[in-house]
């Protein structure tokens, strides 16, 4: 953490002393770096992605240093790369650990997961907004099967890092249609997302309370035959002797 936040503050002093380099001049070194540009790239993305910090950041970034098509390449080999690992660690490391490393409570995202399965996973990663890395370790403490969970990560994931990439691809153009296109969808997604989420909270909601009243009524039947029991007399059988 204290690495990450040393390179944004580093990033930071050489914006304000020399300024923002140029989109085009910086796809110029990329690319004269050859293959090991893309690559390099791709697992420092899977890296940052084991830890809490938001991801999308480097998506746009990605947009800007390879243009959107290659960016978007590399973005879902990162990501993929990065939600196999956390998934796997996850299962190894077990809860505390996985609370320790993410600072977030996941109950919540487990308990979604476990009922909806690979349904659960793609909705999830539908909406650009929420915590990529959480999602990723509370997948690995669930029953979740590592089929359903890459094909989830895999289709799941294809708007929101069009949509980022696009937006680092075409930044320097904010009126191209590129770019009203992807913050369009971008907002597209994370409503929507949102809708069905407190839908989903809404309907949970409704659900508990009914589930106790009928546990309420079962444990007032089971006590009901003691006490009738206990008022009536004693039986035929085991009358006093006179």
């Amino acid at each position: 953490m204290f690495a990450l936040v040393a390179i944004l503050a580093a990033g930071g002093v050489f914006v304000a002393v020399e300024g923002l380099p140029d989109a085009q001049h910086l796809r110029v070194r990329v690319t004269e770096a050859g293959p090991a540009g893309p690559a390099l790239f791709v697992l420092l993305y899977a890296l940052v992605t084991l830890l809490p910090p938001p991801k999308n950041v480097f998506a746009a970034l990605s947009g800007v240093l390879f243009g959107l098509l290659l960016g978007i390449v590399v973005v879902l080999l990162a990501a993929l790369l990065g939600a196999a690992a956390a998934f796997a660690l996850s299962r190894v490391l077990g809860r505390d650990a996985i609370e320790r490393i993410t600072g977030a409570r996941i109950a919540r995202v487990e308990a979604v997961l476990n009922r909806r399965g690979m349904l659960a996973v793609l909705a999830v990663r539908l909406v650009p907004v929420l915590p990529f890395t959480v999602i990723n370790y509370a997948a690995g403490l669930t029953s979740v099967r590592k089929r359903d969970y890459a094909i989830g990560t895999a289709a799941g994931i294809v708007p929101g890092t069009v949509s980022f990439v696009a937006l680092g691809a075409f930044g320097t153009t904010p009126g191209s249609w590129p770019f009203v296109l992807a913050v369009t969808a971008l907002i597209i997604l994370t409503g929507g997302g949102l809708l069905v989420a407190r839908r989903s909270r809404r309907d949970h909601s409704v659900a508990v309370p009914s589930t106790r009243v009928d546990r309420g009524q079962d444990a007032a039947a089971a006590k009901t035959p003691s006490r009738v029991s206990a008022k009536a007399g004693p039986s035929p059988g085991t009358g006093s002797k006179l």
